[in-house]
């Protein structure tokens, strides 16, 4: 009689530190409103556990001050275009699609991310996991979900989709959200949003931080007017 393998269990931070170091992806959790993200210090990497083409374009997870002030070098916008792309990022937490400078010399770090002169960058940075990310300044990332199902809310759902071989972060607070008054809000993957050379913005892809917006000129016009700040 072949014995039950044992039930798999969420991992703690030094698991999933030691598999980002050694090149495999991992599953980190976000707080609410946002899902799942899969990580990893190659791009390959996340695609192989998203099931899709190891080839195909990921996001540079720009969390990092090094790598910000990197793209300030490679990215085709102005001061005040750049300084707006950094809110985007920093503060809300956005997806952002940015130009790229002469993109046929994009450097290795940031030629995963960048098609057809325009460049993914995913900018959400959960405090409790900023001692993790910081070990790990150039990161690529993806919405946590295999192809064909919908991005993981949270660990458990995540813990479920992925296979042992992509270790799943065990949430650093009690409900995984970072919200103990909102447990039950709904979650869904980041808004992105297309910022110009000139500053102009685009809606891209709906996501969490757009969807209590009728319509997405709404949303946009909130992003302008907070231009600045």
């Amino acid at each position: 009689m072949t014995p039950t393998p044992p039930a798999r269990r969420l991992s703690e931070l030094a698991a999933v530190r030691a598999a980002l170091a050694r090149g495999r992806a991992v599953v980190l959790p976000n707080p609410a409103p946002l899902t799942c993200v899969v990580a990893a210090t190659r791009p390959d990497a996340v695609n192989t556990a998203k099931q899709r083409p190891a080839e195909q374009a990921v996001a540079l997870w720009a969390h990092h001050p090094r790598t910000l002030d990197a793209l300030a070098e490679r990215l085709d916008l102005g001061p005040d275009a750049l300084r707006l792309a950094r809110r985007l990022l920093a503060a809300e937490h956005l997806t952002v699609l940015a130009p790229v400078r002469r993109p046929e010399e994009a450097p290795p770090w940031l030629a995963p991310a960048t098609k057809d002169g325009w460049t993914l960058l995913f900018g959400a940075r959960w405090q409790p996991l900023a001692g993790l990310l910081d070990d790990f300044p150039v990161l690529y990332v993806s919405s946590a979900n295999r192809t064909g199902h919908d991005p993981a809310p949270g660990p458990a759902e995540a813990l479920a989709m992925f296979p042992p071989a992509v270790p799943v972060l065990r949430s650093p607070v009690p409900d995984g959200s970072g919200s103990p008054d909102r447990p039950g809000e709904p979650r869904a993957a980041t808004t992105t949003v297309r910022l110009h050379p000139d500053g102009r913005l685009d809606l891209h892809r709906h996501g969490a931080q757009d969807r209590a917006f009728a319509d997405p000129e709404q949303y946009l016009a909130r992003l302008r007017s907070h231009r600045g700040r």
